[in-house]
């Protein structure tokens, strides 16, 4: 089968298809009508992000078997177009969990113990202790909405600090002895820390507004390694401002193209606040990118292929 690769990748899932009976074309700079018009030659399809494989390009993909996300999240695939011309998906969220995990955890510390805005005073020749005490996180409610691979890899990794971690997810029995499930009302009523873990959906995107932190019955630190379009930001902006939100670790941003590329030619107003607040810590999608993960990624899709082909 010929696969085209669309997006580089770690050289193992070239190598490891290759030795499986793969034949492998890469194109990384054709335009998408360019690769529309010899998508029909190919059986397989590795990308990342670089376009959305909408009902259009499917439909010209007419002896297309499979398309390798190298990714979390299918949301640059029309979904139910592929699975309608039965063509398997397959996604790699298990290969950079661990690293959302550690990445999500990591933000959190810094926002309660300053570490951020501590480092830039010190750098200017700023010596300010008591401006910079933290807060701990023991005896705190963390609660985690969307309890799959992203959420379960961060539950686990809070279980050396005495907290309480509680999770909402729309799919019931997903709770296990790193987190206990509960109804998205006792979430607000408890949490001190939320941390989303959502794809993006039509049920996900924009699902942090004012109604929904005006719900919470205290303060809470907000952490977004998911997608940016699940957050508001002129209203994540409103409730930091009127202290309803302590703090927000944002890996990804609603401003965010398909693409992330571009991201400074357009300035909202929001976005201006963020990046100048002290209580805001911004990485650039990055939470799940590390030098493990990449060989992961590569890894869970040519393992899933293989299951299902060879």
């Amino acid at each position: 089968m010929k696969v085209l690769h669309l997006d580089t990748n770690h050289p193992l899932l070239l190598e490891q298809l290759s030795k499986l009976g793969f034949e492998n074309h890469e194109d990384y700079d054709s335009s998408k009508e360019d690769i529309e018009n010899k998508i029909h030659l190919y059986d397989g399809v590795i990308i990342r992000s670089r376009f959305t494989l909408d009902q259009q390009f499917l439909d010209k993909a007419t002896n297309l078997k499979f398309i390798g996300r190298v990714g979390a999240g299918l949301e640059n695939i029309d979904t139910d177009h592929a699975k309608h011309k039965d063509i398997f998906l397959a996604s790699a969220p298990e290969g950079n969990r661990n690293a959302v995990g550690e990445h999500a955890l990591g933000m959190l510390l810094s926002l309660m113990n300053k570490m951020t805005k501590a480092n830039r005073e010190v750098k200017k020749g700023k010596w300010d202790r008591e401006g910079n005490r933290g807060v701990e996180l023991d005896g705190k409610t963390v609660g985690i909405i969307g309890y799959g691979n992203m959420g379960k890899a961060f539950a686990r990794k809070l279980q050396g600090f005495d907290v309480e971690v509680i999770c909402y997810d729309i799919v019931g029995g997903v709770g296990d002895e790193n987190a206990r499930q509960v109804g998205i009302m006792e979430l607000q009523q408890k949490s001190d820390v939320v941390s989303l873990h959502v794809p993006q959906t039509e049920l996900t995107i924009g699902m942090i507004h004012t109604k929904f932190i005006n719900n919470f019955h205290k303060p809470f630190w907000l952490i977004n390694t998911a997608r940016g379009k699940c957050v508001v930001t002129k209203d994540l902006v409103k409730a930091i401002k009127e202290d309803k939100i302590l703090g927000a670790g944002l890996d990804v941003l609603e401003y965010e193209k398909k693409s992330f590329e571009n991201m400074f030619t357009k300035k909202p107003k929001a976005f201006k606040y963020l990046r100048k607040a002290k209580n805001v810590i911004l990485t650039p999608h990055v939470a799940g990118w590390t030098v493990e993960s990449k060989e992961k990624l590569a890894q869970t899709i040519v393992d899933k292929i293989k299951d299902r082909f060879c």
